[in-house]
């Protein structure tokens, strides 16, 4: 079971994780929603489509932009619509 961690605490756990780039994707439903917060960042993969960015929190710490999410991606990873993956420090543990 994959899990990604931060701050010591569990943001997101699955044995359903896609991996496209080295990345785990996490199903939306895996992941721990009072640490995430909406961001208004966003960022494009010639590919992938349009990312969209989530900040994380635990306790006082804050980490933005740290998990990202494609709403609508393009065909080619359709799989991972909606799924999250993590960076900035978060530990995502195969």
């Amino acid at each position: 079971m994959a899990k990604a961690i931060w701050q010591g605490t569990v943001l997101a756990e699955s044995d359903d994780t896609k991996v496209v780039e080295g990345n785990h994707y996490f199903p939306p439903d895996s992941i721990v929603r009072e640490h995430f917060k909406p961001s208004d960042h966003t960022t494009v993969c010639g590919w992938k489509g349009t990312a969209s960015y989530y900040d994380l929190s635990v306790g006082t710490e804050q980490n933005k932009q740290a998990a990202w999410y494609y709403p609508e991606p393009k065909d080619a990873v359709a799989e991972i619509r909606d799924y999250v993956a993590f960076w900035k420090g978060v530990q995502v543990q195969p």
